[in-house]
């Protein structure tokens, strides 16, 4: 059978509604003729840089409505982006650029001290700033008209068991489909806008710009999260959906405090991990209409969402599945379970990963007969609602961002001073987990010398916030590590 094809997105979205608002960017609206238009014109240039149907792209950009046009540039020539976290460091940087092969990077000027330290490692790295990339001369570029739904569209790193983070390979029909899924569950009004204050990095930020495309429907997007320009946004732009990690959902609240959003706002989505029974109580109290969602990178954004009529009822669920895809819960030996027993959540559906880049060999470590092994552990009641019990068993999930503990425990023992170390996550009011470092240390060492170690080598979230010194780090017969014992010790 053919694979099969749809029409480019940014191509037929201006064809059929052209002058409708496609972003609306510090103060200005772009429709999505315009959006075609000066895509078109990058991807003349990206083409002229060398840029090849099939080739990964790396990008280190903010949130901005250039960054949305490189994106969409990239969709154009069939170019595949490498979204780069913009708050990874140099060394962390360099690492998914190797593991990548991306040979070109587009970023911007507020990142050239980081640029030029990765640079200077990788010769074969070609640079591309956003400020001077219209300085190239423009020729027209060879466009898609038609994309592949099994061609991919994006990678995305995420954090691996082994602390190494794997490129995760997100098609167009793994997008075109979580849009699908989300259209059914949350339904497409005339007139629906969805604000984007998250990354354009993260699948939570790309997934708004990829349903502006679908669904013809405004993105209201922020360089950042700042509350107040929110709540503004929401009222003036007559905002419908805004996508919030549990954090920026508590700040909300409280920058809100006796007021209440329009009518106009539909649907607040809450992913990034489970949300803290006061911060849902809250929104009820507040009529704020709180969407729970379960979803990763390997999901390109939500597969499970629990409905606001289930708010109460349901509460500390993540709902059902969407409608294309599908869950359920499985033993050791990958055998389902009943209702209430807990297992590890598998997941199947088209808006599911097909694997990691340039790691075909680990096929069969991710997924058992077509079905995605989250290692997140739940179990579903009696009328199939999952309730999550345990993130991928050790990972910390801090203001939405995944932090895998092994990678902080790897920049530790480098250090010459230490001889082992052990890292968990605590609660944290602000940030919902926070890491924390136990260290068994050779010499004099200090909390603070710990810590500005790690500065160097790992993104500012993922530092550990209280550096314990031990006589002893747990571990089995095995020299597996003891989280629980870790825990115990706190």
């Amino acid at each position: 059978m053919n694979n099969q094809t749809i029409p480019n997105l940014i191509i037929k979205r201006s064809y059929l509604t052209p002058n409708r608002v496609a972003i609306h960017f510090d103060n200005r609206d772009y429709t999505f003729k315009e959006l075609f238009e000066l895509a078109l014109r990058k991807a003349g240039y990206l083409q002229k840089l060398g840029v090849h149907k099939g080739d990964y792209v790396a990008c280190l950009l903010k949130n901005h409505v250039d960054t949305a046009v490189f994106l969409v540039s990239l969709q154009l020539i069939g170019g595949i982006a490498v979204l780069l976290n913009n708050r990874l460091t140099a060394e962390e940087l360099k690492w998914q650029l190797t593991d990548s092969k991306a040979n070109l990077l587009i970023t911007e000027k507020v990142f050239v001290d980081k640029v030029h330290e990765v640079e200077t490692r990788l010769e074969s790295l070609t640079t591309v700033w956003k400020e001077t990339v219209d300085a190239v001369p423009f020729e027209e570029p060879t466009i898609l008209e038609e994309i592949d739904l099994e061609a991919v569209c994006t990678v995305m790193y995420t954090s691996g068991t082994t602390g190494n983070p794997k490129g995760v390979l997100q098609t167009y029909g793994n997008h075109w489909w979580s849009a699908t899924g989300s259209a059914f569950n949350l339904g497409v009004y005339e007139g629906d806008s969805w604000l984007c204050a998250v990354p354009l990095f993260h699948i939570s930020g790309y997934s708004i710009l990829m349903r502006s495309l679908i669904y013809g429907m405004k993105m209201v997007l922020h360089d950042s999260f700042q509350p107040d320009k929110v709540i503004e946004s929401i009222k003036s732009e007559k905002v419908t959906i805004m996508s919030v990690v549990t954090t920026m959902m508590s700040r909300l609240l409280e920058a809100l405090g006796d007021e209440k959003l329009p009518d106009t706002f539909r649907c607040m989505l809450l992913g990034g991990g489970p949300a803290p029974l006061p911060v849902l109580e809250k929104c009820v109290e507040r009529n704020i209409p709180i969407y729970q969602t379960y979803g990763m990178t390997e999901t390109s954004s939500q597969i499970v969402t629990l409905s606001p009529e289930y708010s109460i009822e349901k509460l500390g669920s993540a709902g059902k599945p969407l409608f294309p895809s599908r869950l359920k819960i499985v033993d050791s030996d990958g055998v389902e379970v009943a209702a209430y027993q807990s297992g590890e959540i598998l997941v199947k559906g088209q808006n599911v990963t097909k694997g990691y880049l340039h790691r075909d060999h680990d096929y069969e470590q991710y997924f058992l007969d077509g079905w995605f092994k989250t290692g997140d552990i739940g179990y579903v009641d009696k009328d199939g609602f999952l309730f999550v019990q345990d993130r991928r068993s050790d990972l910390i999930i801090s203001g939405g961002e995944n932090i895998y503990p092994a990678e902080i425990e790897g920049v530790i023992t480098s250090h010459p001073s230490i001889e082992d170390a052990g890292v968990i996550g605590i609660e944290d009011e602000k940030w919902g987990q926070v890491p924390v470092a136990f260290v068994l240390k050779r010499g004099e060492l200090t909390e603070e010398e710990v810590i500005e170690f790690c500065r160097g080598n790992l993104a500012n979230y993922k530092l550990p916030k209280k550096v314990y010194f031990v006589d002893q780090i747990p571990r089995n017969a095995s020299r597996k590590l003891l989280r629980r014992v870790l825990r115990e010790m706190i």
